[in-house]
């Protein structure tokens, strides 16, 4: 089923060009840079670049452009750039800085993220990630990022999921926060020399296009609901992913995915969206009616053991069952990677042992992370110093110790490998628009390698999209931005407020987060872990059962002159409908297991991920049609001149 097939008997659509350069892997994007058009340094003052969204992604690209010369209008819906999402990320950064002599190399990076990503990723994009990675840990280092050091000094490194060497840099369990305040610290120093705008508290709600091309944006106040409208050359949308659509997952409860969908409505295409990470190490669902759940670094899978009591409804504490009593089980199955496997095959796993009634804690929905034999080890002391604040969290949310007893873990929907069609220059299929970050699909194929989020944001947003984004603003020297008052923008205004009045006019009986909780609901059961044709199917139905229930009877409180958080969240959900009817479509399309999509029908004799690359060796690229019409699907052929496709084995 892996085998590779011809080169010219797979065809990609003619709507999607990926503007990969020619040429070795390892010279490429070198020797790219050199190729692509220049905007001179007095020139770069005659462009205005709109940046939405200030996670790691967003507010490298707003402080490197504006310290490039561009004028920055930088958007969030957050009350400061530092409550972005980039926060919540705690292991660490990947970079083939190769410190620990074990081994690594930029190759061996790329060659990591492609198996990962289970060789559903682009080749050029990874590589030109893994030679970036070399630079952004030097980067924050220069911005004062405190990154651990070993004992001489020097930076140190751990390990991570997928992976036999020692790459990931890290601040304690704090890398995204420390990574932030550095880009927030650039930022704040480009707003005050004036190159920056800073718009807090707006949410973009449309993209502006005119003659094909993007020219701005609509947003919404959300203090005193104003509808404005900003134009510039180009768009740059760095908004996260689309994690929750389950409803309950590690994100923020604030994220979503309407910056991305509505430039989708407006003729970018959407890739994969099928393609969800389920981390295995967050904390256990306590009772039905919590709002979110907790990630648990993957970090400490270095030191934790993970495991579940050999029999059946175990009643015993954790610390009287024996050694003997116990399944180490990842252990016991991939004997090379442990308890570092990535963490699909983590997540599938711990699923497997709890559906079979291994499962432990008061609900069975869980397995142990156990640190004993770490402590034992190594002493309570280096534990506490490399992962204190972790453990402190989780004490408090669960009441348990986990110095003394195992914490508890089970897989939760925490990364989207989804996202807007971007080609190597990080542009969407809309002219003048790009996406970075988690917001596009470009790194990780069909799933991420823990510790590469924080990698691609800044990758994206410090190294590349600064190099990429000259070459298409060179043509319009001379060009103004189309004005704010142009037809274009006063239709984008009138939609967005027709749209509003609509959800207030409906004054239905249940609340907008209602249908998000049952929206979820449907999504974790039958686009999960584990997906099958007649559980797809079932979900397509009853996702548009319930929108068409959410139209007529949603209730929204308040109206549009004020805050009203109600009414942010109504907009939000409708498009989590529509992504969840796509999401539904493109696994039931994608007929083979790959990554974080498995397929029930397509595994091996040992349960593993089974890929079909004779049919399924693409992208797929949706187009938007119009809202009761399915996108149509575009496929991007994927070619691997430099990894070798096998089936991925982690033993």
């Amino acid at each position: 089923m892996t085998a590779t097939m011809e080169p010219d008997s797979r065809v990609t659509s003619p709507a999607l060009d990926s503007k990969v350069p020619d040429g070795d892997i390892a010279t490429k994007w070198e020797n790219h840079k050199f190729s692509m058009n220049l905007v001179n340094p007095n020139n770069k003052r005659k462009f205005t670049v709109i940046v939405v969204g200030t996670g790691l992604a967003g507010s490298s690209a707003a402080a490197t452009l504006a310290e490039l010369g561009y004028n920055v209008k930088a958007i969030t819906f957050h009350d400061s750039p530092r409550r972005a999402h980039s926060i919540a990320a705690q292991g660490g950064i990947n970079g083939a800085k190769n410190y620990q002599n074990d081994g690594d190399s930029v190759y061996r990076l790329f060659y990591d993220t492609v198996k990962g990503g289970d060789y559903r990723s682009r080749e050029a994009n990874v590589h030109r990630l893994a030679e970036v990675s070399v630079n952004i840990i030097d980067q924050a280092t220069a911005q004062g990022v405190p990154f651990a050091r070993d004992y001489g000094g020097l930076l140190d490194n751990r390990s991570f999921g997928g992976a036999q060497v020692s790459r990931t840099f890290y601040a304690r369990g704090q890398t995204g926060q420390q990574l932030l305040i550095g880009a927030y610290s650039a930022l704040n120093r480009q707003i005050n020399a004036g190159n920056v705008e800073m718009l807090n508290r707006m949410e973009m709600l449309d993209v502006v296009v005119k003659d094909g091309e993007a020219c701005g944006i609509i947003t919404r106040d959300l203090l005193t609901g104003e509808v404005q409208s900003h134009s510039a050359h180009a768009v740059v949308l760095a908004t996260g992913g689309y994690g929750n659509v389950y409803y309950l997952s590690t994100n923020a409860m604030m994220c979503n995915v309407t910056a991305a969908w509505r430039a989708h409505r407006k003729g970018a295409f959407f890739a994969n969206p099928c393609f969800t990470q389920i981390h295995p190490t967050c904390i256990p669902a306590s009772e039905d009616h919590q709002s979110k759940l907790t990630l648990m670094s993957e970090s400490l899978r270095n030191d934790g053991r993970i495991w579940v009591p050999k029999e059946f409804d175990e009643s015993r504490a954790a610390g009287d069952i024996p050694d003997s009593d116990r399944d180490y089980y990842l252990e016991r199955k991939y004997p090379a990677f442990g308890n570092l496997v990535p963490r699909d095959v983590a997540s599938r796993n711990a699923k497997t042992v709890v559906d079979e009634g291994r499962g432990i804690g008061p609900l069975k929905n869980g397995v142990f992370l156990d640190f004993a034999d770490a402590i034992a080890r190594d002493g309570e002391d280096v534990i506490r110093a490399k992962y204190g604040n972790l453990f402190d969290m989780y004490a408090n949310i669960t009441g348990e110790n986990p110095y003394k007893t195992p914490m508890r873990i089970y897989p939760a929907t925490h990364y989207t490998m989804g996202g807007l069609w971007v080609d190597y220059h990080l542009m969407t299929t809309v002219p003048g628009l790009y996406a970075i970050g988690e917001a596009n699909f470009s790194d990780h194929g069909a799933n991420r390698l823990g510790a590469s989020a924080l990698m691609q944001g800044l990758a994206d947003g410090y190294f590349v999209l600064p190099y990429t984004i000259g070459d298409y603003l060179a043509d319009k020297l001379g060009d103004s931005a189309v004005p704010t008052d142009d037809p274009v923008f006063t239709e984008a205004v009138k939609e967005v407020e027709d749209r509003t009045n609509q959800w207030l006019s409906i004054k239905g009986t249940k609340s907008p987060e209602h249908y998000h909780r049952e929206l979820g609901k449907i999504v974790w059961e039958r686009i999960g872990m584990a997906r099958d044709k007649n559980g797809l199917e079932k979900a397509q139905d009853e996702i548009t059962s319930l929108e068409e229930e959410f139209k007529k009877n949603v209730r929204v409180m308040g109206d549009n002159t004020s805050m009203n958080t109600e009414l942010e969240k109504v907009g939000r959900v409708a498009d989590f409908f529509e992504l969840a009817k796509l999401k539904a479509h493109d696994a039931l399309v994608r007929e083979e297991s790959c990554g974080g999509h498995f397929r029930v029908e397509s595994q091996t004799e040992e349960g593993e991920a089974l890929r079909d690359d004779e049919n399924f060796r693409h992208v797929a690229a949706w187009e938007w049609n119009d809202e009761s019409t399915m996108q149509t699907k575009h496929e991007e052929q994927l070619e691997f001149e430099n990894v070798a496709l096998t089936q991925r084995s982690y033993k």
